[in-house]
C-alpha cells in the first residue's frame, strides 16, 4: 500500500513522521499534490500496490491523471483528512485522528453482494398542467418518449400542435418503480383527446368556459347546455354519454409537476421526480439503459418475529420502512420486502430484534472491523477519549465537508480533535450493536448525526434503541445519569453541527468508566453480537463490583430487545401454544414432564407468544438479567401430568385436562360416556366407543 498525504499549501499542520510511525509506512508530506507535484502520483499509480490519495476535492483531477499515465495499479483510494481533521482550530492535535482515517482506507472494499435490475426504455410519463409539462417535455423529448397526464391547461393553455400524447382524467394512483410504473386513472372526460383537433371551437362556444385549453371539461362548471357538442360537428370527440372507465398505463419514469406527491412516503421510489428542475431534467436523461443497485438486504424467515400461526407478534420493520418497501405476508408467517423499493437505509434491520433482516452491504462485520481499525489506530497514535461520529454519505458528508470549510475561514471550530466521521450509506443502518460494540473497543461517546434528510420515523426508532443503550450503561455503571454516552446529533447547518460537537463533546457525556478495549469481531448475526457486547460490558461493569449489584436492570419497553415471560400459574394449562409461537427458541417444552421452560438470552421480547396464548396467562418483562441465569434454561411452569382414566398412561397435565372438562361439561354433545371419554387418552377413547358399538349391537 502507497499513501500520500498533502498539507494542501501549508493550510494543514500534518505531522508525516508520526503518521508513519502510526501506519508502519513511510510517508512524505507533500504541498500541491495536485499541481507542481502531481508527478508523485503519477510515479505511485505506476506500480502495482494500492494507491491511498488523502484528498478527496481533486479526486477527478487524479481519475484523469491514472487514466493518461495508464496506471498499473488496480486500487486507488481517496480519502478526506482536510475538512475532517486539518481543518479545525483543534487541527494541531489532530494527528491520531488522521492516522485513524488513512488506516481505515487501507481495509479492502466491501464484499460484493447480489445486485437488483431496472431496465428503462425512457417512456416518461409527465403529470401536470399542460402548459407547464410541456415545457418540461420541449426539453426531454430528444431523449425520452414523452407523454402527458393533463391537469388543467395553466395560464399558457397547451400548444395547438399536438406533439406529445396527452391523456385526461382524474388520477387514481401512482405504483412502481424505475422501469415499472404503473399509471391508474379514471377517464371521464367527456372530450376524446384522441379525436380532438384542437379546433377550440368547443372552448368559444362554452358559456360557462368550462372547458380549458387542455381540453378537459371541468364537470362542476358545466351546466349541461352541450352547446359544445354542438361546435364539435363532424369531428364528434365530445360525448357526454359515454361512461367513465378505470384504465392503466406503463411507464418507465415519472415526473410529477403537481402540488401533491403521487406517493405519501418519505423515500420515493426510484425513477420519480418532483418538480422540473434542472437537476431533475438532467438526471432524467440519464435514465435511458440497465441500472444496478446492491441488495441491500438479508432476510432469514426463521428468525422473524412478526407472525406465527397467523398471529403477529413484531412489526418494527413494517412500521419503520420509509420506502413502504416491508410489508406483511401473515398467510405465509412473514414479511416480504421488495428489493425495487428498498432505497438502503436499513432501518429495518436496525429495528429487527431477532437478526432476520441484516444489512448486506457494507455488512455489519465489515463496518465492525472498520470501527475496530479506527479506534485502535487512534489509541495506537495517543489519542484519547474517542467520539465516533455517524453521518450519512450525502446529506451528512456535505454537512462535515462545509463545517470544514468554515473552520478554515475562522467562521468555525470545526471538528475536535477527538471526534472521528464514520461514512454510511444512512445512518439508520447501523444500531445498538454495532454501537455498543464501539464502545466496546474504546470509544468514549457514538453520535449519529440527523440531518433534514432522514425520515421522521427513523429519529424514533433510533431513540428507541438509544434509550436501550442508556439504561443499559447507566445500569453497569459506565455512564452516570444525564450522561448519554450514545444519542442522536440534530443539526442541518454547519454552525449548527459545530454548536452541537462543542456542547456534547467537550462536556460530561461521555463513558464516566472506560471500558477495557474488546477483542471480539462483530459478527453478522446481530444476537451473536450482542451476547458478546453484554459479556464484554458485564465482565468490566463497575456496578458489579459493588455489594449492591442488582440482580437485572429494567429496560425501556419500547424496542427492548432483551427480557423475561412472566406466567400466570393459576390460568397457564401448559398448552405449548406459546413454545410453537417462539421464533427464537427462548420457550421450551420438556418431552418428560410438562414443563414450560425458557432460555432468558433467546428472548427477543417479541409479543408473540403473549398475542398466541389462549388463556392470556403470558406478560413480557423487558430487563436485562446479569446473573448467569440468564445463559440457563429455567422452569417458568409445571403441573402433574394427568393419566388415562382406562390405561394410565399420561396423556396431558392435570390442569389442562380438567379446563377442558369444565369448559366442555355443561354441552350436550358431551354428556355421559361422551364426557368421561374426554378423560382417556386417545388410543382407549376409540376402543371405547367401538366397545359401546358392539354392545349396542348385541342388545
Amino acid at each position: 500500500m502507497t499513501t500520500l498525504i498533502c498539507d494542501c499549501n501549508q493550510t494543514q499542520p500534518l505531522d508525516p513522521k508520526a503518521l508513519s510511525q502510526s501506519l508502519s509506512e513511510p510517508l512524505t508530506l507533500h504541498t500541491a499534490l495536485c499541481r507542481r507535484e502531481a508527478s508523485a502520483f503519477v510515479q505511485a499509480v505506476q506500480g502495482t500496490d494500492d494507491v491511498v490519495v488523502a484528498c478527496t476535492q481533486e479526486q477527478r483531477l487524479f481519475g484523469d491523471l491514472a487514466v493518461e499515465a495508464q496506471a498499473k495499479t488496480s486500487v486507488i483510494k481517496f480519502v478526506n483528512i482536510r475538512e475532517t481533521g486539518g481543518w479545525s482550530s483543534d487541527a494541531k492535535n489532530a494527528s491520531p485522528k488522521i492516522a485513524a482515517l488513512l488506516a481505515a482506507a487501507h481495509l479492502p472494499e466491501p464484499e460484493p453482494v447480489p445486485t437488483v435490475t431496472f431496465k428503462s426504455a425512457g417512456r416518461l410519463l409527465i403529470l401536470g398542467q399542460m402548459d407547464q409539462a410541456e415545457q418540461a417535455a420541449a426539453l426531454l423529448a430528444d431523449t425520452l418518449n414523452v407523454t402527458i397526464f393533463t391537469q388543467g391547461a395553466g395560464e399558457a393553455g397547451g400548444a395547438q400542435n399536438r406533439r406529445y400524447p396527452v391523456l385526461g382524467g382524474q388520477v387514481v394512483r401512482v405504483d412502481g418503480w424505475l422501469g415499472a410504473f404503473k399509471l391508474t386513472w379514471q377517464n371521464n372526460n367527456p372530450i376524446d383527446l384522441d379525436l380532438c383537433t384542437r379546433c377550440n371551437a368547443c372552448v368559444a362556444a362554452c358559456p360557462e368556459q368550462a372547458i380549458g385549453l387542455d381540453y378537459q371539461i371541468d364537470m362542476s362548471k358545466c351546466s349541461s347546455h352541450r352547446d359544445c357538442v354542438t361546435a364539435c360537428g363532424a369531428v364528434g370527440a365530445i360525448n357526454f354519454q359515454r361512461e367513465a372507465q378505470e384504465e392503466t398505463a406503463e411507464f418507465d419514469l415519472v415526473l410529477d409537476l403537481r402540488e401533491q406527491s403521487a406517493f405519501t412516503r418519505h423515500a420515493l421510489p426510484q425513477g420519480y421526480f418532483r418538480g422540473a428542475t434542472a437537476a431533475n431534467l438532467l438526471r432524467l436523461r440519464e435514465l435511458v439503459g440497465e441500472f444496478e443497485k446492491p441488495k441491500f438486504f438479508d432476510y432469514k424467515q426463521k428468525l422473524c418475529a412478526h407472525s406465527r400461526n397467523e398471529k403477529v407478534g413484531c412489526n418494527a420493520c413494517v412500521d419503520i420502512c420509509s420506502a413502504e418497501a416491508v410489508s406483511s405476508d401473515k398467510s405465509r408467517q412473514q414479511i416480504k420486502v421488495n428489493p425495487n423499493l428498498c432505497v438502503g437505509c436499513g432501518a429495518c434491520t436496525t429495528v429487527c430484534p431477532t437478526g432476520a433482516l441484516t444489512y448486506a452491504y457494507p455488512r455489519a462485520s465489515e463496518q465492525g472491523v472498520k470501527l475496530k481499525t479506527l479506534l485502535s489506530t487512534y489509541q495506537k497514535a495517543g489519542g484519547k477519549d474517542a467520539v465516533i461520529l455517524l453521518h450519512s454519505q450525502d446529506a451528512g458528508q456535505a454537512l462535515v465537508n462545509e463545517l470544514g470549510r468554515a473552520a478554515q475561514l475562522k467562521v468555525a471550530k470545526g471538528l475536535p480533535a477527538h471526534v472521528i466521521p464514520v461514512s454510511l450509506w444512512h445512518t439508520a443502518s447501523l444500531g445498538l450493536d454495532v454501537w455498543l460494540a464501539a464502545l466496546a473497543y474504546g470509544a468514549a461517546q457514538v453520535l449519529v448525526l440527523h440531518t433534514a434528510e432522514e425520515a421522521p420515523q427513523y429519529a424514533d426508532g433510533l431513540q428507541a434503541q438509544m434509550a436501550q443503550a442508556q439504561a443499559m450503561l447507566e445500569g453497569l455503571g459506565y455512564a452516570k445519569p444525564g450522561r448519554m454516552p450514545v444519542q442522536l446529533v440534530h443539526a442541518a447547518q454547519a454552525l449548527e453541527l459545530d454548536a452541537e460537537l462543542q456542547r456534547l463533546t467537550t462536556g460530561q457525556q461521555r463513558l464516566s468508566t472506560t471500558v477495557p478495549a474488546a477483542t471480539f469481531a462483530v459478527m453478522a448475526e446481530k444476537r451473536s453480537t450482542l451476547s458478546m457486547v453484554i459479556d464484554h460490558l458485564l465482565e468490566h461493569a463497575p456496578v458489579l463490583k459493588t455489594a449492591t449489584a442488582p440482580e437485572a436492570l429494567a429496560l425501556p419497553k419500547d424496542g427492548s430487545l432483551f427480557g423475561s415471560v412472566e406466567v400466570n400459574k393459576d390460568s397457564c394449562t401448559l398448552c405449548m401454544s406459546c413454545v410453537s409461537a417462539c421464533p427464537a427458541n427462548a420457550l421450551q417444552d420438556n418431552q418428560q414432564a410438562p414443563q414450560l421452560r425458557f432460555f432468558e438470552k433467546n428472548c427477543v421480547q417479541c409479543g408473540l407468544c403473549v398475542s398466541t396464548c389462549p388463556e392470556k396467562a403470558l406478560n413480557l418483562v423487558p430487563r436485562l438479567l446479569l446473573t448467569p441465569q440468564r445463559k440457563e434454561v429455567r422452569v417458568l411452569n409445571e403441573t402433574q401430568p394427568y393419566g388415562c382414566v382406562r390405561c394410565g398412561k399420561p396423556f396431558g397435565t392435570l390442569k389442562g385436562i380438567e379446563a377442558m372438562i369444565g369448559k366442555l361439561a355443561g354441552h350436550s354433545m358431551f354428556q355421559g360416556e361422551a364426557l368421561q371419554r374426554l378423560k382417556m387418552c386417545g388410543d382407549c377413547r376409540v376402543i371405547d366407543i367401538y366397545s359401546a358399538g358392539d354392545e349396542q349391537k348385541i342388545v
